[in-house]
């Protein structure tokens, strides 16, 4: 069922927006030309992820003890505990949990946001 959720020029660039949609709590987020959608809920301590952050992570490189950032507008933390989730598909990073986040897609059509639940 797809639902009209909020017109696209009220979202800011990688900052999430919660919303109440029948009942469930979904984040929305525009990052870019994109627009995500995903349960406003981390599944670690049930954190509002719309509260956390946009933005990218440290990655391990082929040197040992060696990072550098990268995933920049891709990455979905958690305002609590600082968990770190995939903002297009939900997986959790660099964790081997099965925590993840729930999804849903996105269209946009005339300037107004739409989420399939």
């Amino acid at each position: 069922m797809e639902i009209k959720v909020v017109r696209l020029d009220e979202l800011t660039d990688s900052n999430p927006r919660a919303l109440d949609i029948d009942g469930r709590p979904i984040g929305v987020c525009k990052v870019g030309e994109k627009v995500y959608a995903f349960r406003n809920m981390c599944p670690h301590r049930r954190a509002p992820l719309a509260c956390g952050t946009v933005e990218g992570t440290m990655l391990p490189v082929h040197h040992a003890g060696e990072l550098n950032y990268g995933m920049e507008g891709q990455v979905l933390r958690c305002p609590w505990h600082g968990w770190e989730f995939s903002i297009e598909t939900g997986e959790s990073l660099f964790c081997e949990s099965a925590a993840k986040v729930k999804t849903y897609p996105v269209s946009v059509r005339d300037g107004d946001v739409y989420v399939d639940l």
